[in-house]
């Protein structure tokens, strides 16, 4: 049999749950962002238990609070099922929220599949204002006056022009992207500046309008699941000189909207930085198809804890647009070995293996001269234990 390799953190996580914060106030650091800074708090004997942990194979849906890092939402949710392997599939930073796909044991080996997916966000750009980070954590570095910018459709049809389509971005230096095994951010905090070449990313999708309320920015998404403070709103119009733009963004990976954000504003001549950020789609999951994480921590505590799990998409939820493939014992036992098998089966870049009677996941693989070519591997522990849940 194969061993299981299971990830390596930590089974202490505290007992207060991440709940969702309100929207970060405008001119000052993010308080939700310090409340949950690692190392603040002192581990408690509690926490330093040993927890039994369980094999859970699938991909949880969460709607990612404000304040928190994708990471802290990652091993909160491992904590509270007491998985034993859980990864997630593209890191949301602090201020946004939304869709954040978490993949628990056999669909960690998938992830890589969805972080090569298209996303979709809405946005709040505040126009006139650059900061270090080009979010609103960072200090202002440049203010201009923004009020006599034509922001009517017709106005802001020049915008949607230039960045539709294949654009050329640099990335933010307060980012996770590593550079000679370190990310930009440790560059950053040490004060040092970066050469940083510019990429190719791809806007598919594009929209904007002046944002005066929240109907301007729920109008641009029936996803949108927002609980935006009106006086938040109202605190962002009213600033002197400074208006804000609500934006809808369906973008290839690897887009930082901060950047997106920054380099309309300098487009338009006054700059800008992001204020807001809600991821509402990634690939084919949808804000709608998630569970706030709050509901999800209520879900485990409860006396039918057993719903929790049944918030769970099986792995092959990944796979989808990968061309499916049955195979019999005898071929799936060698399959899973790493021997190709050969049928009638046409070329194929993407197919999702599975073995008949019972159905169940095997991995994926490529087709290619009539030979199906195993790519990523389910073990055998992994795949006993998909059945155990299905009994």
């Amino acid at each position: 049999m194969i061993s299981l390799n299971t990830n390596a953190t930590s089974n202490a996580f505290p007992d207060a749950p991440l709940s969702q914060t309100a929207a970060p106030r405008l001119n000052q650091p993010s308080a939700a962002s310090a409340a949950f800074e690692p190392g603040r708090a002192k581990k408690s004997k509690k926490a330093q238990i040993k927890i039994k942990r369980r094999a859970l194979h699938g991909v949880l849906l969460i709607d990612k609070p404000l304040g928190a890092s994708s990471n802290q939402v990652l091993q909160r949710v491992k904590w509270l099922l007491k998985a034993e392997k859980a990864g997630h599939t593209g890191t949301l930073d602090p201020l946004a929220s939304g869709v954040l796909p978490i993949c628990l044991g056999a669909a960690t080996k998938f992830s890589q599949l969805h972080l090569e997916c298209d996303k979709t966000y809405l946005a709040i750009a505040r126009l006139g204002q650059c900061t270090s980070t080009a979010d609103a954590e960072g200090e202002i570095t440049h203010t201009q006056d923004a009020s006599a910018l034509d922001l009517s459709a017709q106005g802001l049809q020049g915008v949607l022009s230039a960045f539709t389509g294949p654009i050329e971005q640099t990335p933010p230096m307060y980012s996770a992207l590593k550079v000679q095994g370190k990310a930009l951010y440790e560059y950053a905090r040490a004060g040092l500046e970066l050469e940083l070449k510019a990429r190719s990313v791809t806007i598919h999708a594009l929209e904007m309008k002046e944002l005066r309320s929240a109907a301007d920015l729920e109008s641009l998404s029936a996803l949108a699941h927002w609980s935006v403070d009106e006086q938040w709103l109202h605190d962002l119009s009213a600033v002197h000189h400074t208006r804000a733009l609500a934006i809808k963004v369906t973008c290839s990976k690897g887009t930082y909207i901060r950047t997106l954000a920054q380099d309309i504003g300098n487009h338009l001549g006054v700059g800008a930085h992001l204020v807001y950020l809600r991821r509402v789609a990634s690939g084919d999951f949808t804000i709608d198809q998630c569970i706030d994480l709050s509901a999800f921590e209520a879900l485990t505590q409860s006396a039918e804890s057993g719903e929790a799990l049944s918030a769970l998409k099986p792995t092959e939820c990944l796979l989808t647009g990968h061309e499916p493939i049955a195979l019999s014992e005898s071929d799936a036992a060698k399959f899973l070995s790493g021997l190709r098998r050969t049928g009638p089966w046409r070329d194929c870049d993407r197919v999702a293996v599975y073995a008949q009677n019972p159905t169940v996941l095997l991995g994926s693989a490529h087709i290619k001269g009539g030979e199906l070519i195993p790519d990523r591997l389910l073990n055998p522990l992994e795949i006993n234990s998909i059945l155990e849940s299905l009994l």
